[in-house]
């Protein structure tokens, strides 16, 4: 993900379903200080017979800001509608580790949005051709065939959090 200069990320809570209200927010009173995000996902989801694409957050009820987080931003942010808390630690408030971040960077190739990976499957193993999970073949924890999705293992603010992304299956050549 592109990074302000010297500037770090943060996660702050908000109520489930509200992420793009309180970003939109965010990023207007806070358009010279910080950038907000909400990464998401595309998915396929079967309705009435009929497979749609639907785009889903990735992580419900967090937003992540990239900047410089000083009291004074630490106040205004707060005091946002929508705000609930900063994801914090006994110092204030949790950085977000680059390494972390690079890997929600690598899956929405820095546009919000993870689209599919094409994968095929011989036995036991996962193959990706091409598509955000490329080569991170070690965090698929499992493939369900039917659903065209994979069970993908992040590491978000030292948290293990299993997460759901569309896979296209193919045939191996």
């Amino acid at each position: 993900m592109m990074y302000k200069n010297g500037a770090g990320w943060y996660a702050v809570f908000v109520a489930t379903g509200e992420e793009d209200k309180v970003k939109a927010r965010i990023n207007f009173r806070m358009q010279d200080r910080l950038r907000a995000i909400v990464p998401k996902r595309r998915m396929k989801e079967r309705r009435e017979g009929r497979w749609e694409d639907k785009i889903r957050t990735l992580f419900p009820g967090y937003i992540l800001l990239n900047g410089m987080i000083s009291n004074e931003t630490y106040g205004l942010v707060r005091d946002i509608p929508g705000v609930i808390r900063f994801l914090r630690d006994k110092d204030g408030p949790l950085q977000i580790h680059k390494s972390e971040i690079e890997v929600i960077g690598k899956l929405t190739a820095d546009c919000e949005i993870i689209g599919y990976s094409r994968v095929y499957v011989t036995g036991e193993k996962v193959t990706v051709i091409d598509g955000p999970l490329y080569g991170m073949e070690g965090c698929i924890k499992s493939i369900d065939k039917r659903k065209g999705r994979a069970k993908v293992l992040l590491n978000i603010m030292n948290e293990p959090r299993l997460v759901e992304l569309s896979v296209a299956l193919v045939q191996p050549a």
